[in-house]
């Protein structure tokens, strides 16, 4: 694999995954490729974490009301406080680990994790489980966005999307086990027994993490200076007009997602009529085809397509599936059952295999010397555009799937305009770093 430079020396190179200080000899290929792959499963697991600490939690809801005498309300802003948490504490990760290196935060980050999910285990009322929800995220976050400074710290250009790929392969199932697991789980327990394996799950993640993830960012390449360098930084990053496209257009992805996420639930069910196991089917099929399409850019395109270009040809084939759906939603071919829009759903969300890796990997190419900083913003974008979608899909939603299928359509027009006209991949160097 191609490396960055600055790292350990050829003769002797740090590998990726082993204790950290370790050192072993570049040429023991069989090594790297094990520790690559526990490399790579750490920092997807990481990455799955808030997904998993959303999704779990969904079935145990109106256990979760009763058990504590709250209202259905108070209970959902225990949803919205993770949710928030996890894009404020992005912003606040992304540069710590810039200025003090990845494991450090990471680590201080999965600690405070473990202990808000214990208290959240025994929160003796629903305003209390609501504070440390939001403390729950703020944590979660560290995971999300060191794993991407991670990646941008060992690889760079086609390598990067390439392990972007497969990180979103590993994270992609998170939301696909999650439901089906907490659901399981209350079979057994009760809604706090779920918060205790999630305390199990960091715990194990934060020994794992002790023992091997290796620091990435050398001394020499970290930030120095207060709240104002940070800022500072950001304001460089956001300067850049081709990072802040990127940017753009991945949170605009993401918008799509988190419309689909918000919606589809009610829209297959309540007003197709389809029964709770069909939809689970469907949810786990569109997931699916998002996982195999980000093989297919990491390991089929790689080295064959431009990043751009595949990232172009993923972005159109969300335009036109938007297109079909919101034509099949108005009506324009006439009622139609599940299948349309079920085929419709599955060309949207398996597209995004190729735009999320891409759009990251793009990104972060132009941010060697601010990693963390640019990751948290290229996150905290998604998590913000996703709850905005959320919030409109919700408008008229009860009767009719066309508030779904025009934020979809009109999130994938907003994300390949901001890479058409912001962006401009046909006059610009992505590989260009930016100024800082």
């Amino acid at each position: 694999m191609s490396q960055r430079t600055g790292g350990p020396t050829a003769g002797s190179q740090q590998i990726r995954g082993a204790p950290h200080g370790s050192r072993t000899p570049i040429d023991e290929g069989g090594a790297r490729r094990r520790t690559g792959l526990l490399v790579t499963f750490m920092l997807g697991a990481l990455a799955a974490v808030p997904p998993l600490s959303m999704d779990m939690y969904l079935p145990a809801l109106p256990e979760v009301s009763r058990g504590l005498d709250a209202s259905s309300t108070t209970v959902q802003l225990t949803l919205t406080a993770c949710l928030t948490g996890m894009a404020l504490g992005q912003l606040i990760v992304g540069p710590m680990s810039d200025k003090w290196g990845r494991r450090r935060p990471l680590l201080i980050g999965l600690l405070v994790y473990i202990v808000a999910t214990a208290v959240c285990a025994f929160a003796p009322t629903a305003e209390v489980l609501v504070g440390f929800r939001l403390l729950q995220g703020l944590a979660g976050a560290a995971g999300i966005v060191i794993a991407r400074a991670v990646v941008r710290d060992m690889y760079d250009g086609l390598q990067m999307a390439k392990f972007f790929s497969t990180m979103l392969m590993v994270s992609s199932l998170a939301p696909i086990l999650a439901p089906i697991i907490g659901g399981q789980m209350l079979r057994a327990t009760d809604w706090r027994g779920i918060f205790m394996v999630l305390a199990a799950i960091g715990i194990a993640l934060t020994v794992l993490v002790w023992r091997r993830l290796p620091e990435t960012l050398p001394v020499e390449k970290r930030n120095s200076g207060g709240v104002r360098a940070t800022l500072w930084i950001m304001r460089g990053l956001l300067a850049d007009r081709i990072f802040t496209g990127y940017v753009l257009t991945n949170g605009f992805a993401y918008a799509a997602l988190f419309s689909y996420i918000a919606a589809s639930p009610f829209v297959i069910q309540e007003i197709y009529g389809a029964s709770p196991t069909t939809f689970s089917l469907l949810f786990g099929l569109n997931s699916l085809g998002l996982m195999i399409v980000s093989q297919v850019n990491g390991r089929v395109l790689f080295g064959r397509v431009r990043l751009d270009k595949a990232l172009g040809m993923g972005l159109g084939i969300m335009v036109l599936a938007g297109i079909g759906l919101l034509s099949v939603a108005a009506g324009v071919f006439g009622h139609a059952g599940t299948i349309p829009i079920a085929v419709g759903l599955f060309a949207m969300i398996s597209a995004l295999g190729l735009v999320l890796p891409n759009t990251q990997a793009l990104a972060l190419m132009r941010t060697p010397h601010a990693a963390g900083s640019a990751s948290a913003l290229v996150g905290t974008s998604c998590f913000i555009m996703g709850a905005i979608a959320s919030l409109f899909v919700g408008i008229a939603g009860k009767t009719t799937p066309v508030p779904m299928a025009a934020v979809q359509l009109g999130s994938a027009l907003a994300a390949i305009t901001c890479f058409l006209a912001v962006c401009r991949p046909w006059r610009n160097s992505p590989a260009e770093p930016a100024k800082g």
